[in-house]
């Protein structure tokens, strides 16, 4: 049955696409944050276990291939691996139940190896069925068309892949969303249950939906142990040329022919054809090294940026997001309206061509990418260095107060209420300072820590000026936008200072908080009590990724006053400024990524189309190898030249595979196949001639 002109079966195998990619990317979405703050694993650790089972889930393609192409059939082995992958999802959910070893009932796992332990099972059940079933899906919806359907074959790989970024959205959307939820039988916790537990029942809806689909599809038969055969065929021949080295031997053609004298002329062929790809396929994991780590540079990226869209805030894990939106509205403009328009200027756009495209377009994305961090550098405080000591002030009192520094002669005026920026110093050179305000003035020693900040109060009451040297140990930005606040109590009386859902405690008067952590991008309350009454007031906006010391000057019934003073300012380059380098890179994708899948079907020999799909899944993993590497290895100390380090070795490998691909001829599988079967035909008819083609074979 058909539907459109494309097979009915297909529909089955774009949803049960849709609804596994919603699930894998969905449990992909959360599992750093799991790492880090459910199984309480340090950034390195978790980024080092995060890569690895990326890795691992674009390894075991080739497991997967092995067993549909010599055993168990594409079928058979989405359906088996299917149940392997659901299981894996429900254990994720199992394994992050706090309740499960909360014996105490505190809200925090008391047995937490259990917990790693049925996480690590989940996730390589998870790598093992993901990984499994991944150059089956797309290589059986290809078996689903007939020879003369490569229009709808194609358009069929273009939404194939447009079900894939679907889900992906959703997920992405969806998954962070419920693990802000609270939920827990003891106790409220984050609800990382429910963030795995919803992909894990929509992966148990992907294999549903493929086994009612069973009755329509076209199932090619599993045509024996390739790989192996493939292997053995190479083997030989390497070992019968290294043999034969000696000059009186005549060369042959190619090097797979040594092989003639024991495997037949189809399987040479068809190596030939695959080794010759796989060959092109070398230099393609760069593209995924830069193309993987919109997850984890340009979120970090995102992090010392500005998320504030008008109405609403963006978190800078969801700025990922944008990746799969342009994919949707892309691919089908790509499609329907750039491709034509190529054909129309009479340019040969070919397939290898389009991947050369997409990874100089990748390389460009990350030039864009070094251009943000640039100006993002300007904008990020400046520490002191070694030798060095910042102090900023901070007047406290209702007068003027001049500060003038010695031994050099250096002097600064701050108005009531207000404060300095921070002021750098040669540790040495700083000894002393004298503070004038109103009509008092004091000289003090002062001895400065090197490398570090600090903050001098200053105010003038009554009878004297009182002067308070503070340790700021605000010395980084604060991660993931968020922002750093401690509170300064300038009033007479002890105070109880909560803001938002945070305590303060108990501050005497002109004492100073610790720094506490806040989420980025909002307003919170600021509730001070004094003397059993209370007052609040709700703070400014504090913007992302800045440190404040706010100074509570005034606090009864009528009368509030705060006064804020910025220790590190937030971050003030805007995050849509990483739109440009998501859309390069999004362009790159399309044409390389969409391209990519259907070259590698149409290059393929019939029996052979699900191991070139794991090759090219196999360039994904050795990609997120290469990120570990180049990231590890290059000293670099500026994320920019990072940045431009990735898309120089991008662009280097574009070269050589320009290059490559110039000397590469297209073949037509099914013409070649056609071409052994008519020999076959005849060698049965005649097999005299077969024999005489050995022997001149071998005198070749």
């Amino acid at each position: 049955p058909s539907c459109f002109g494309y097979p009915l079966s297909i529909f089955f195998i774009i949803i049960n696409e849709f609804c596994e990619r919603f699930s894998y990317y969905g449990m992909k979405a959360v599992l750093v944050l799991y790492f880090k703050y459910f199984l309480q694993w340090d950034d390195n650790l978790s980024t080092a276990i995060y890569h690895t089972f990326v890795a691992l889930c674009y390894l075991t393609p080739i497991l997967g291939a092995l067993i549909a192409d010599s055993w168990l059939g594409k079928f058979k082995t989405i359906v088996s691996l299917s149940i392997v992958y659901t299981i894996g999802q429900a254990v994720m959910s199992v394994s992050s139940m706090n309740d499960l070893t909360d014996q105490n009932r505190d809200g925090s796992p008391d047995n937490i190896p259990v917990h790693i332990a049925l996480s690590m099972i989940g996730l390589i059940l998870i790598a093992l069925g993901t990984g499994g079933i991944k150059p089956c899906v797309s290589a059986f919806g290809g078996d689903q068309f007939e020879e003369d359907q490569d229009k709808q074959r194609s358009r069929f790989f273009s939404i194939f892949y447009l079900s894939i970024n679907a889900g992906s959205l959703l997920s992405t959307i969806i998954t962070p969303i419920l693990r802000a939820q609270e939920c827990g039988i003891h106790s409220k916790q984050r609800c990382y249950p429910l963030a795995f537990g919803v992909p894990a029942a929509l992966m148990a809806v992907a294999l549903v939906v493929f086994i009612i689909g069973s009755k329509m599809y076209k199932k090619v038969k599993p045509q024996g142990n390739v790989m192996v055969q493939v292997s053995k065929c190479i083997g030989f021949a390497i070992k019968n040329r290294f043999r034969h080295r000696s000059k009186e031997f005549p060369k042959r053609e190619h090097w797979l022919d040594w092989a003639s004298e024991k495997y037949d002329k189809r399987l040479i062929a068809q190596t030939k054809m695959v080794l010759k790809v796989l060959f092109l396929y070398i230099p393609l994991p760069m593209f995924w090294a830069l193309f993987d780590q919109q997850g984890s540079r340009w979120t970090l990226q995102a992090t010392t940026m500005d998320g504030n869209f008008v109405a609403i805030q963006i978190q800078p894990d969801q700025m990922q997001t944008v990746n799969p939106i342009l994919i949707i509205i892309m691919v089908p403009v790509v499609d329907a309206v750039i491709y034509p328009l190529i054909k129309k200027c009479k340019i040969n756009f070919t397939p290898l061509r389009k991947i050369t495209v997409g990874m100089f377009l990748a390389s460009l994305a990350f030039v864009a990418a070094a251009l943000v961090q640039v100006q993002i550098d300007k904008t990020l405080p400046v520490f002191p260095a070694a030798g060095q000591s910042q102090i900023k002030i901070i007047n406290l009192g209702t007068d003027n107060a001049t500060i003038k520094f010695q031994p050099q002669s250096g002097e600064v005026n701050v108005v009531p209420k207000g404060s300095t920026a921070y002021m750098t110093f040669r540790t040495s050179q700083l000894q002393s300072l004298t503070v004038t305000s109103g009509n008092k003035s004091i000289t003090e020693n002062i001895t400065l820590e090197e490398g570090k900040r600090q903050t001098l109060g200053v105010k003038n009451d009554m009878n004297d000026i009182i002067l308070k040297l503070l340790l700021d140990n605000a010395m980084s930005k604060p991660e993931e936008g968020s922002n750093l606040i401690r509170i300064i109590n300038n009033l007479p009386d002890p105070v109880n200072v909560t803001m938002g859902a945070t305590s303060f405690g108990n501050l005497s008067s002109l004492a100073v908080s610790n720094y506490e952590l806040f989420p980025g991008g909002r307003k919170d309350k600021i509730t001070v009590i004094r003397d059993s009454t209370n007052c609040s007031i709700t703070s400014k906006a504090l913007g992302f990724g800045s440190a404040y010391t706010i100074v509570i000057n005034e606090c009864s019934g009528h009368a509030q006053n705060v006064t804020y003073s910025e220790d590190i300012p937030p971050n003030t380059v805007h995050m849509a400024w990483q739109i440009p380098q998501y859309f390069i890179l999004t362009c790159a994708e399309v044409v390389f990524s969409v391209t990519g899948l259907e070259f590698s079907y149409s290059q393929a020999p019939s029996n052979m189309k699900a191991v070139l799909q794991a090759g090219w899944l196999l360039t994904v993993a050795v990609g997120n190898i290469i990120v570990l590497i180049v990231a590890g290895a290059s000293k670099l100390e500026e994320q920019w030249s990072e940045y431009v380090l990735f898309a120089a070795l991008l662009l280097a490998v574009c070269i050589i595979f320009a290059v490559m691909s110039y000397f590469y001829t297209y073949v037509d599988p099914n013409e070649v196949e056609a071409q052994l079967d008519e020999e076959e035909k005849k060698q049965v008819k005649d097999p005299g001639i077969y024999e005489k083609q050995v022997e001149a074979d071998s005198q070749m």
